[in-house]
């Protein structure tokens, strides 16, 4: 016999749809963002993630993170190189893990997405007090970090 959920079990089950609702609804942002400058959001991810520092395609998944495989991380930077957005340099560290760095072109396009995405940014913002969107982050992250926990821990663990 299934056992029943707690309260907060049940409280935690419903904001599951919303929160997917929430996913597609930023990427649907992102899509709308990146579009006049040929770019996708991941693109823009994974050339955002080299805005500091050259990166390898491994720590560029573990930093950009939401389940992208090293391998989709691969794909999108070469589609980066192609594009010229990107290049790959010599890795001093690894001689076969090359560092994945914006070129001037794959930068402007960042840095001219940025004003649209501060726009975008403000506007939703706005709808919320500083406050309740702080707390709201505190508390995204507490659900995730928990599940995470969950997961490491868990018998059923995939892959």
């Amino acid at each position: 016999m299934a056992r029943s959920r707690t309260p907060e079990g049940d409280a935690l089950t419903e904001l599951v749809l919303p929160a997917f609702e929430l996913n597609g609804e930023f990427l649907a942002a992102a899509e709308m963002i990146t579009a006049p400058h040929q770019l996708t959001p991941a693109l823009w991810q994974v050339l955002g993630a080299t805005m500091t520092e050259p990166l390898p395609v491994a720590e560029i998944a573990r930093r950009v993170g939401l389940g992208l495989a090293r391998q989709s991380v691969q794909r999108v930077a070469d589609v980066l190189v192609a594009q010229d957005w990107a290049v790959w340099h010599d890795n001093p560290h690894h001689k076969r893990a090359k560092l994945l760095a914006p070129t001037e072109t794959g930068r402007e396009a960042v840095r001219a997405m940025a004003a649209e995405q501060h726009a975008w940014a403000d506007a939703v913002g706005a709808e919320l007090t500083l406050d309740e969107l702080r707390i709201l982050g505190t508390l995204i992250r507490r659900v995730i970090d928990a599940s995470r926990v969950y997961r490491a821990q868990s018998p059923f663990v995939v892959g």
